[in-house]
C-alpha cells in the first residue's frame, strides 16, 4: 500500500495539471451551446429540404470553396460553415452572416474544444489526452483504495479547510470518493473516444466506408434540393446535420443526419451522392449496424453530457470541476510539502564540533 500511496502522489504531482486543465475545459464545453455568444443562436430551426437548399445555395455565392456546413439544430440555431483554407463563420437560417473568423483561436467555443481534444497540437495532442485519461483511471481506481484506510474520517468539503498539505490531502480523498461514479464515466468515454482499441471486440467492428464515384467535372453551382428531398425518403424523420464537399477526386458528397433513436447530436447516418449527379450512390444506416457501433456512437454524448436534459449537464459539470479542483489542489500540496521538507531541512543546525 505504500508504494501505492507513492505511486498516486508522484504521478499526481507531475501529471495533476493537465488533468485539471482537461477538467476545467471540459466543464466548459458542457456549456458551449450556452455560451456561444452570436446573434440569432436562440431562432427556432427549419430544417425542411427546401430551406436548407436555399441556405447553403446562399452560402456557396461567396468566392470562398466551402468544406463543410453544420446545420442549425436544437442547440444553436446558425448554421456553422468551415471554409477550405480552414477558416469559418456562422450564418442565421436566413443566410446573414453573423460572425467571421479566420483561425480557431478567435473563437472561444472552438479555442477550448481544440484544447481539450487536441491540447493545440494535432493528433499528438489528443494521444496525450488519451493518455492523461488513462492516467486519470489510475488514480480514480488507487485513490479509492487509499481512501478506505481513513474512511472513518470521512468529511465532504467543497474546499479544503485550510491551504495546508494536511488538509488538502484530506480534502482530496474524501471529494474523490464522491466523484469517483462521474469521474469513471466522463475518463471511460473519453479513453475510448481515442484509444477503440482499448474496447476490444466491443468496439472492433469495422465503420463504413463512403463509396468512391466517377471523377467528373460539376457544371456551375447546383441546386442540391433533390439530394436533401432523397435523403428525406430514404431516412423519414431523420434530421439534416452536416453537409461535407468531397476533399478530394473520386469522393462523393457526404450528408449526415441524426435519426430519432441516435443519441449523436449530429448522428451516424450517411447519406453519399455523386457530386456532377446529384445521384445517391450508397448510405450507412447505424440501425443496421452491431453492438459496437451502438456502443460507440453513445459515447461522445455521454462524455460531452449531449443527452439526458440539464441533470446530466449538471452530472458532467460536477465531474470536471472535481477533476480540476482534485488535480491542482494535489499538484500545489505535493510541492508545496517538498518545499516546506527542504527548508526545513535547511534551516536544521549543525552539530557542533568539539
Amino acid at each position: 500500500m505504500h508504494l501505492l500511496a507513492l505511486l498516486h502522489r508522484w504521478i499526481g504531482a507531475i501529471g495533476g495539471l493537465l488533468l485539471a486543465l482537461l477538467g476545467l475545459t471540459g466543464t466548459l464545453l458542457v456549456w458551449r451551446d450556452e455560451l456561444t455568444f452570436v446573434a440569432h443562436a436562440g431562432d427556432p430551426v427549419r430544417a425542411d429540404p427546401a430551406s436548407l437548399a436555399k441556405a447553403v445555395a446562399m452560402i456557396s455565392g461567396g468566392s470562398q470553396p466551402i468544406d463543410r456546413v453544420t446545420f442549425a439544430g436544437d442547440g444553436l440555431g446558425v448554421h456553422q460553415v468551415v471554409f477550405k483554407d480552414g477558416s469559418g463563420a456562422y450564418l442565421s437560417q436566413a443566410g446573414e452572416t453573423v460572425a467571421r473568423w479566420s483561425a480557431s483561436w478567435q473563437r472561444p467555443e472552438l479555442w477550448l474544444f481544440d484544447l481539450h481534444h487536441r491540447l493545440l497540437i494535432g493528433d499528438t495532442g489528443e494521444t496525450i489526452t488519451g493518455v492523461a485519461g488513462l492516467v486519470g483511471l489510475f488514480f480514480v481506481v488507487t485513490g479509492i483504495l487509499l481512501w478506505w484506510r481513513t474512511r472513518r474520517r470521512f468529511r465532504l468539503r467543497a474546499w479544503p479547510m485550510t491551504m495546508k498539505p494536511g488538509a488538502i490531502v484530506h480534502h482530496h480523498r474524501d471529494l474523490g470518493v464522491v466523484a469517483a461514479p462521474l469521474l469513471l464515466v466522463s475518463l471511460v468515454t473519453g479513453v475510448l473516444m481515442v484509444f477503440p482499441v482499448l474496447g476490444g471486440g466491443l468496439l472492433a467492428e469495422a465503420r463504413p466506408r463512403p463509396p468512391r464515384v466517377e471523377v467528373r467535372e460539376v457544371q456551375g453551382r447546383r441546386d442540391l434540393r433533390p439530394l436533401f428531398e432523397a435523403a428525406a425518403a430514404i431516412f423519414p424523420g431523420a434530421e439534416f446535420r452536416r453537409l461535407q464537399w468531397p476533399r478530394k477526386a473520386g469522393a462523393p458528397i457526404v450528408l449526415r443526419l441524426r435519426q430519432p433513436f441516435e443519441w449523436t447530436p449530429n448522428g451516424r447516418t450517411f447519406v453519399y451522392a455523386d457530386p456532377a449527379t446529384l445521384a445517391v450512390v450508397g448510405r450507412a444506416d447505424p440501425a443496421a449496424g452491431g453492438l459496437a457501433a451502438s456502443i460507440r456512437e453513445k459515447l461522445y454524448p455521454v462524455h460531452a453530457a449531449k443527452i439526458g436534459g440539464p441533470a446530466w449537464k449538471l452530472a458532467m459539470s460536477v465531474s470536471g470541476i472535481a477533476l480540476t479542483l482534485l488535480g491542482s489542489l494535489a499538484v500545489y500540496a505535493f510541492w508545496r510539502t517538498q518545499w516546506n521538507i527542504r527548508r526545513a531541512k535547511r534551516r536544521k543546525p549543525r552539530a557542533k564540533v568539539e
